[in-house]
């Protein structure tokens, strides 16, 4: 095995150059079998039995071996954060001991990296069939704790198990969860943190800026509640940013209108403006004037994209 280079930033090791141990068990193990049938075989059966029963064990450690490791890199970066230690204390405790057996073996395969020695260690077997049995367990209640977090917090479905771990091992910086923001709400690129961590406003990907009725506060709370409240007053500032669209449509000339407020908000305001004027203009028998009055608007709105606007100005009058 080759293991001798430490794996990444754990100061212990993981076995490289498997495949080709796995390769030459394999054929030693048919080998093997092939001399056990051969019928002059008698002179050396103890020999090859004892050989046969070797082989075999060294590929069922092997395979428990690598089934560790794998469960153990997985494993390893998550229960290395604080914040999920604290979480789960008891899957934690048993992550541990299996990490600190772990780091034993390994210690003395980097200083023997012989495949025949490492793998034939009396009871090694058993030691890594229970670290699997262990690591099992693990796997298990860190799956139901992201459950009960997605429970908590239902857009939490959206994310993969690895983007939610992301954000749960460091509960206590906020600024965790904005690369994943968009996957937990569709048009929202980002949020505005104060140096307190509180956030103040929600960014779109069209770089709109809509600030938030009351503030989030994030410190002092898991963060399946603050994203909650996030939630909760992502409504409430749209909500309040249309009141305000539809109150000031008509104080505003309906040109500088539409570049003060976001293109959801004109789309939306402008709506109950315009039903309201057509049943009137219904109502007032007036159908002709209001047609003349809408195609004046168009046509204001003609002039206005060719002017020095932003594109974003631009994106919302479309």
């Amino acid at each position: 095995f080759d293991c001798s280079e430490p794996y990444r930033n754990t100061e212990t090791y993981i076995l490289k150059g498997a495949d080709e141990v796995i390769a030459l068990v394999d054929e030693q193990i048919v080998l093997t079998q092939a001399m056990q049938f051969s019928p002059f075989k008698e002179p050396f059966k103890d020999e090859i039995d004892e050989w046969a029963t070797k082989l075999l064990y060294i590929s069922e450690c092997l395979d428990a071996w690598l089934k560790v490791q794998r469960a153990w890199m997985y494993l390893q970066p998550i229960f290395d954060s604080e914040d999920i230690m604290k979480q789960l204390p008891t899957e934690g405790k048993k992550f541990k001991l299996v990490d600190h057996k772990w780091r034993q073996v390994m210690s003395g395969v980097h200083k023997n990296g012989n495949a025949l020695n490492a793998c034939s260690q009396e009871g090694l077997l058993e030691t890594w069939t229970n670290a699997n049995t262990d690591l099992d367990v693990v796997q298990k209640g860190l799956d139901d704790y992201l459950e009960t977090k997605r429970g908590a917090f239902a857009r939490f479905y959206f994310l993969s198990n690895d983007e939610l771990l992301e954000i749960l091992s460091k509960t206590k910086d906020p600024l965790r969860v904005q690369p994943f923001l968009s996957k937990v709400f569709e048009a929202m690129k980002s949020l505005t943190f104060t140096s307190e961590l509180v956030a103040t406003q929600m960014h779109s990907k069209e770089s709109e800026v809509i600030d938030f009725v009351k503030p989030v506060v994030t410190q002092g709370k898991n963060v399946e509640q603050w994203m909650t409240d996030v939630e909760e007053q992502m409504l409430t500032a749209l909500r309040e940013v249309i009141k305000i669209g539809i109150e000031t449509y008509a104080d505003l000339a309906r040109t500088d209108w539409v570049l003060v407020n976001p293109g959801q908000v004109c789309l939306n305001s402008s709506q109950v403006h315009w039903t309201a004027e057509v049943e009137e203009a219904i109502t007032e028998a007036s159908l002709d004037a209001y047609f003349e009055k809408l195609t004046a608007q168009l046509m204001d709105l003609v002039r206005l994209v060719r002017k020095d606007i932003t594109k974003l100005q631009s994106i919302s009058i479309g």
